[in-house]
């Protein structure tokens, strides 16, 4: 593999720059008109104007993507993470006009894209899936029905994608009721097919994730897990590893299952397994993710591996760069915080020039950032400035240099987030890690009112 395009921006380009320099491949970076100043731009070895600011007429235009990727004779093609990393039809164009896609098969990213046929797979390979229906409900007498049996409150989710904007959740039947018809809308705007499904919404739930890594030659391995609990409206805000308030056996048999997962779809490259953990630590499939992770970089830290490095050696056809899973060790503990620009009390983006930007001289960080001082950030893409990684011997090691940090960052021109990281890193239930899903939300009602 000798020059890999990037069909991606800002700080996703970047982290797939930095490895494929060290490994002396040539990257081919796109951009739009919005981003031809950004740092990944400058960085890569040659970049292309694709199109307009919007997504829609740049980033998620396939037919421009591939015509560089011609024009430049790239080898592969690295979808990064969001955008068209889990469009099964941009991942089967790039098989088709003979590019390397470097992640898992076209087949792979649609069904396990498909969340009432990821569920299926996974009962199948006898991987606990959350209480709900066997498929998409039809319509809202069925949906009723199985909400009286299953008990609410429930999770309505459209089939065909997930996040906040996939999913909504319905404390009794007159919100399901109102919910249906306009989940079933927002499915098809967003997801292409108006398919819902139900499940069981369990309460006092820590959302844990396992990564896992496949090869062609059928190898599959996991690299731990991470617990990505406090969140925001469905969106994860801190990530870290490994997870606090889990036990040993818990956690070797989410390992196992997540390793079952991978084989049941007989899974390459990079992939994530996501589950729900319940108060009693019974533990339910919630969907795989079929790329890297934006909260890669806490397992990074922990196992001291590229996970990039892996992907691109698996996309060239190598096997794992390791095949035992006992050579693969975490050590220490790592937490990430994305630091958004936004309005910290009603978490609108906040789009201007940075006119300050200045991480401080912490220990132990890493700052994965799209953005430079001066760089201006848009209305057109999501607002997250960079990610910052902090790493210690412990947790309570890693706590104390995130105070540190967060003491130091000062940032100028746009409103962010930093002064909630601040509260946050100070409250008792993250500090004892016995947070869950809806703790942040919680605490943001209770002191933001």
């Amino acid at each position: 593999m000798q020059k890999v395009l990037i069909a991606n921006r800002g700080e996703i380009a970047s982290r797939i720059i930095k490895t494929c320099k060290q490994l002396n491949i040539k990257t081919v970076a796109v951009y739009s008109d919005a981003d031809e100043e950004m740092p990944f731009v400058k960085e890569a070895d040659i970049a292309h104007r694709i199109g307009e600011p919007p997504v829609n007429k740049s980033y998620l235009v396939i037919d421009a993507i591939l015509e560089v990727a011609r024009k430049e004779n790239v080898d592969a093609i690295h979808p990064g993470y969001g955008l068209l990393s889990e469009n099964g039809g941009f991942a089967k164009r790039v098989s088709e006009e003979g590019f390397t896609f470097i992640g898992p098969p076209h087949s792979i990213i649609q069904k396990m894209g498909d969340k009432v046929e990821a569920r299926k797979v996974m009962q199948e390979a006898q991987v606990p899936v959350v209480p709900g229906s066997e498929g998409g409900v039809d319509s809202i007498d069925a949906a009723k029905g199985l909400a009286r049996e299953i008990g609410y409150p429930v999770m309505l989710k459209a089939s065909g994608g997930g996040g906040g904007i996939g999913m909504i959740r319905c404390e009794n039947e007159q919100a399901l009721v109102q919910s249906f018809d306009s989940t079933k809308n927002r499915a098809k705007a967003y997801f292409g097919k108006d398919e819902v499904f139900l499940e069981k919404c369990v309460e006092n739930a820590r959302h844990v994730e396992v990564q896992i890594f496949g090869d062609e030659h059928g190898n599959i391995v996991h690299l731990f897990e991470r617990n990505c609990s406090v969140q925001r409206r469905n969106q994860k805000v801190i990530e870290e590893s490994p997870s606090p308030e889990l036990s040993m056996g818990t956690r070797q048999a989410m390992y196992d299952a997540a390793v079952k997962a991978g084989r049941a779809v007989n899974y390459i490259n990079a992939g994530t397994v996501e589950f729900i953990v319940d108060e009693e630590e019974n533990y339910y499939f919630l969907e795989m993710n079929t790329r890297l992770q934006v909260e890669h970089p806490v397992t990074e830290f922990v196992t001291g591996l590229d996970l990039v490095k892996w992907q691109l050696l698996v996309a060239d056809g190598q096997p794992l760069p390791l095949l035992n899973q006992d050579e693969i060790t975490s050590k220490g503990h790592a937490l990430e915080f994305r630091i958004y620009a936004e309005d910290p009390k009603t978490f609108y983006p906040s789009p201007g020039q940075i006119s300050l930007l200045d991480w401080g001289n912490s220990e132990g960080v890493r700052i994965d950032s799209g953005y430079v001082q001066g760089n201006k950030v848009t209305p057109f893409y999501d607002p997250m400035i960079s990610k910052c990684i902090i790493y210690g011997k412990d947790r309570a090691d890693a706590i104390e240099r995130a105070v540190e940090f967060f003491a130091e960052v000062q940032i100028e021109g746009v409103k962010t987030n930093v002064s909630l990281f601040r509260e946050i890193i100070g409250e008792k239930e993250f500090v004892d890690g016995t947070y869950t899903t809806k703790w942040l939300q919680d605490y943001l009602t209770a002191n933001r009112a």
